[in-house]
């Protein structure tokens, strides 16, 4: 609160802050625009009509478009497409020489990577919204409840409708851009923490409310509110934790000038692969089901999935999460993170790990660190995501938790991330005296 105050005195980050405000809500009237060619009476038919879906992909998917997916509005692919975008890319580094180079380059090489984001972002956009439209218009999309969501199917309305959504996409990634550099915070996880909260409240209040205000309950209504404020503080513990290591820079004489000396640490998160396992073991398990909506609902395998891996409180499902969970844990921070580029770094300016030899030793001991700290994120993954499907089973919930793993992991890093650059940017306008204290200094006096 105390930061937030702070700022909002500052004439500059209080341009910032009303300049991000506007962002979301511009971003949020369009989650509202049905798109052209979209029969807006039906769909909100469909919405009554069916349950909340659970945390699989097209969960996600409406999940970070704040709801305006199941709404086929022009915004309905939301920041989905330029995610996954990130992390081909991010994971292509592996596969392609050319990237690792080009990451290796700095400012210009990133300047790069990111245009090819971009690019790939409009391609799966053009993909995604054409997939959407397709399940939409044969009933899939809305669990075969309603039909006519489209009552035009020729492939010109579905071109301009497919051309629509991915200009949306483009203007998502825009805005999200305008307030990584005018606003407060990065843009693409402001956009995405604000879609998670505009339905976080609502659907929280309808578990003690209702959909009337006669079928709710509040004894679960406390009970879920209780779970939510004990895993937030967890999650927000875990996520602040490091494990720092020391590292000592020996003096170097280059030229006529003495340089390092210096003792520092290098600091390595319990959970480095942060919000990434639980979306990738979300995406993979929903492929059965969305490849089963295509099938006919008598047949046996088309029966065994809907029971299986459909529902998330199932054996199967809950086994095959918790497994690809932990693979993904491991996987995705052997990418991100490589001992031997951060050993050889460190030989290469002079530092060592007092007690290791550099090099090929240090990164062995890197290693075995990460390894040890990844083997905790996971077990912290697997508790925080399985915690919802705990509660609907203790509960009997029918209805979707207002929260899920994915969801928890994106508030408490998005909120902590942009309470950092607040304070930050908060203590450039002002901070204590070094000459007399108690005193604070402000730009311009």
């Amino acid at each position: 609160v105390r930061t937030l105050i702070q700022a909002l005195k500052t004439k500059e980050l209080r341009n910032k802050i009303l300049f991000t405000l506007g962002i979301i809500i511009i971003y949020r009237i369009g989650s509202f625009i049905p798109t052209p060619g979209v029969d807006y009476k039906v769909v909100q038919q469909c919405l009554g009509s069916m349950n909340s879906t659970s945390e699989n992909f097209i969960g996600l998917v409406n999940l970070f478009s704040g709801g305006a997916m199941l709404q086929l509005s022009i915004f309905a692919l939301g920041v989905m497409p330029y995610i996954t975008a990130s992390i081909v890319i991010q994971l292509l580094r592996v596969v392609i020489p050319r990237f690792e180079a080009l990451h290796k380059e700095g400012q210009s090489g990133e300047a790069k990577l990111t245009q090819y984001t971009r690019y790939l972002t409009i391609g799966l956009a053009v993909l995604q919204s054409t997939t959407i439209l397709v399940t939409a218009r044969s009933g899939a999309l809305f669990n075969y409840r309603c039909s006519q969501v489209v009552p035009d199917g020729s492939v010109w309305n579905l071109v301009v409708m497919v051309l629509i959504m991915t200009g949306g996409t483009g203007l998502i990634m825009w805005m999200a851009e305008l307030i990584t550099d005018k606003g407060l915070g990065q843009g693409m996880s402001i956009l995405i923490f604000m879609s998670i909260c505009s339905g976080f409240l609502p659907q929280l209040w309808e578990i003690g409310w209702g959909t009337k205000g006669t079928d709710g309950n509040w004894a679960k209504f406390a009970a879920v509110v209780g779970v939510l404020l004990v895993i937030m503080i967890l999650v927000i513990y875990v996520e602040l934790s490091q494990r720092r290591i020391p590292v000592q820079y020996t003096r170097r004489m280059i030229g006529r000038k003495m340089y390092g000396g210096s003792s520092t640490y290098l600091p390595l998160k319990i959970n480095m692969s942060g919000v990434i396992p639980p979306i990738f073991a979300s995406s993979i398990l929903a492929i059965p089901t969305l490849i089963a909506q295509f099938g006919k609902s008598d047949q046996s395998w088309v029966k065994w999935i809907n029971s299986n891996l459909a529902n998330t409180t199932s054996v199967w499902y809950i086994a095959l999460y918790a497994l690809m969970i932990v693979f993904f844990c491991f996987f995705y921070t052997e990418i991100t993170f490589n001992p031997d580029e951060t050993a050889d770094n460190m030989k290469q300016y002079g530092g060592f790990i007092p007690g290791i030899r550099a090099g090929s030793a240090t990164s062995r001991y890197l290693s075995y660190v990460m390894n040890r700290l990844n083997t905790v994120g996971a077990v912290y993954l697997l508790f925080v995501a399985l915690i919802p499907t705990v509660l609907i089973m203790a509960l009997d919930l029918n209805t979707k938790l207002p929260f899920g793993g994915t969801t928890i992991l994106i508030i408490a890093g998005v909120g902590l991330d942009t309470l950092r650059q607040a304070k930050a940017q908060t203590e450039q306008f002002q901070y204590a005296g070094f000459l007399f204290e108690g005193t604070d200094h402000k730009e311009g006096k």
